[in-house]
């Protein structure tokens, strides 16, 4: 049984395969200052939960855009868990050539996301992930990554909204009837959503061009299916696509003979 993890700056989303099912999954606050031990406490209680014994667990995989908190995750899996976790980085042969400048600067999760978008549906392809930030990733025919954009995500922007200005209060992220908004906050919301929707069509249009051919555009990320109906561009949304492209890696290192880090 494996265990992925994949460690965003706002949310830390989990998940357990019993061969090729996905049995269980979570999504978790990112806490910069959490312990292994709670860490460990915390991800036990959530197996006892879901009724998995966690003796069946024995690997670990783990991505992650937050540096400071993989030495606690690290230990976590070893002192609770009695396994060594592999850690995805760049240099990995993960199966796509990365062809951004330096491939020590792409994110993890992006490249979770290429894996994983490849392999469950061919090339080219566009993956936009709505995070923390919103990124855009270009994956060729042949299944190179060629880079992408990055944007604000939503949440910082609505947060953003609230702290810099006096009279605009925090609201809840839904999606309004109208673009026209008749309160300020079906206003908020028109703009977040209707905003985000208008950004991502046309950034994708501005990829398609400089690509030369037409790709599967995918949606993924915890606001992935708030957004992706108001866009045209966007033709699937996969929720599971960054645990998906963890037990896809794991399985490729592991037939590889690859060890842990």
């Amino acid at each position: 049984m494996l265990l992925v993890m994949d460690m965003g700056n706002t949310n830390t989303v989990l998940g357990v395969y019993r061969g090729e099912d996905l049995i269980a999954q979570w999504r978790l606050t990112t806490r910069r200052n959490q312990t292994s031990d709670e860490y460990g406490i915390l991800i036990k209680n959530l197996f006892l939960h879901a009724q998995i014994d966690t003796r069946e667990l024995d690997a670990i995989i783990i991505s992650s855009v937050v540096p400071p908190l993989l030495p606690a995750l690290e230990r976590m899996a070893r002192e609770y868990f009695d396994i060594d976790p592999l850690v995805v980085e760049p240099t990995m042969d993960v199966g796509i050539s990365i062809l951004y400048d330096d491939p020590k600067e792409v994110g993890a999760d992006r490249i979770v996301n290429a894996v994983a978008a490849f392999r469950k549906f061919g090339g080219p392809l566009i993956v936009v992930d709505f995070g923390t930030a919103t990124t855009f990733d270009a994956i060729s025919r042949r299944g190179e990554y060629l880079g992408g954009a990055i944007v604000p995500g939503i949440t910082i922007s609505m947060q953003a909204l609230f702290e810099q200005t006096a009279k605009l209060p925090r609201i809840e992220l839904s999606k309004p009837h109208a673009v026209i908004g008749k309160n300020t906050v079906a206003s908020m919301q028109a703009g977040m959503i209707f905003g985000y929707a208008a950004l991502v069509d046309g950034i994708v249009a501005r990829m398609i061009h400089e690509m030369g051919e037409t790709p599967t555009v995918i949606a993924t990320g915890g606001l992935a299916g708030l957004v992706a109906s108001e866009t045209r561009a966007i033709g699937k949304v996969d929720p599971y696509l960054t645990l998906d492209g963890l037990k896809i890696i794991y399985d490729r290192l592991r037939q590889g003979g690859q060890s842990a880090k």
